[in-house]
């Protein structure tokens, strides 16, 4: 089945079914796309971060509590972004890392094969809807 482009193999068996050389490089360049797009969009957050930063550090005089907020406010959103954007980058290293070492597509917690669908909708994903949900719960 095609992921984004690249064939993903073991949809629902036991078993995963070994790539063609073909089909793992169609993955890696899904792949390492997602992680330049990412380590594009992450160097422009921590770009527009430090002009946030300078423009706060340059423009504290006369602020009243409701600017102090706005500011604080903006800060932790730019912080926010930056961490998400850091992990899905981090993510997609991960999956190309797994591509590398023969595992990607398989399940970190059970070893089966994740399903199609869920590599369609997230293809660094390590883990299958059941070992996610199990770890979901045991973390709340």
């Amino acid at each position: 089945m095609l992921v984004n482009g690249a064939v993903v193999a073991g949809k629902g068996s036991s078993t995963a079914k070994v790539r063609s050389a073909e089909e793992i490089e169609q993955i890696r360049v899904l792949l390492r796309s997602r992680y330049t797009e990412l380590d594009t969009e992450y160097e422009e957050a921590v770009a527009q971060n430090q002009r946030l930063r300078l423009v706060e550090i340059g423009d504290a005089a006369g602020d009243d509590q409701a600017d102090s907020g706005s500011k604080t406010a903006e800060r932790d959103a730019a912080t926010s972004l930056l961490r998400t954007l850091h992990d899905r980058r981090t993510q997609a290293e991960h999956a190309i890392a797994r591509l590398d070492a023969g595992t990607y597509g398989n399940c970190e917690g059970c070893s089966n094969p994740i399903p199609v669908e869920r590599l369609e909708v997230f293809p660094s994903a390590t883990t299958c809807v059941n070992c996610k949900q199990v770890r979901e719960r045991r973390a709340s």
